[in-house]
């Protein structure tokens, strides 16, 4: 493991430490980014289990974005999942932006999910 992927671990694990304290309950929003996509997923923590998840990735969204790495693909996602974690009953959560800062696509993700209707 290369010294960037050490300490991008050390960031994400003293993320989720802080967000577990925080959430008392809530499923975590977590956010992945690579140099192509953009994912997010609705973990619940107790049990482990995903409860949402969206990409671009998939059919439905590829099919409208250029490119699945920049802040519109960001906002689709983020949209989506406000979507699927709605009929899924949720509508408060806590937001996991894993070892990237808020910014960019992470941010514009978190914001069109509030904007969906996600409490965070």
């Amino acid at each position: 493991m290369g010294m960037q992927r050490e300490l991008q671990a050390r960031r994400r694990r003293r993320l989720r430490y802080q967000l577990r304290s925080k959430a008392n309950g809530r499923p975590r929003l977590s956010v992945f980014r690579s140099s192509k996509n953009i994912y997010v997923q609705v973990i619940d923590d107790t049990t482990g289990k995903t409860l949402a998840a969206a990409s671009t990735l998939e059919a439905a969204v590829k099919s409208q974005l250029k490119t699945g790495a920049d802040i519109e693909a960001a906002r689709a996602v983020g949209k989506l999942i406000a979507e699927r974690a709605k009929s899924a009953g949720l509508e408060q959560v806590v937001f996991d932006r894993g070892s990237y800062i808020y910014h960019g696509r992470v941010k514009a993700l978190a914001e069109s999910a509030r904007e969906g209707g996600l409490a965070f």
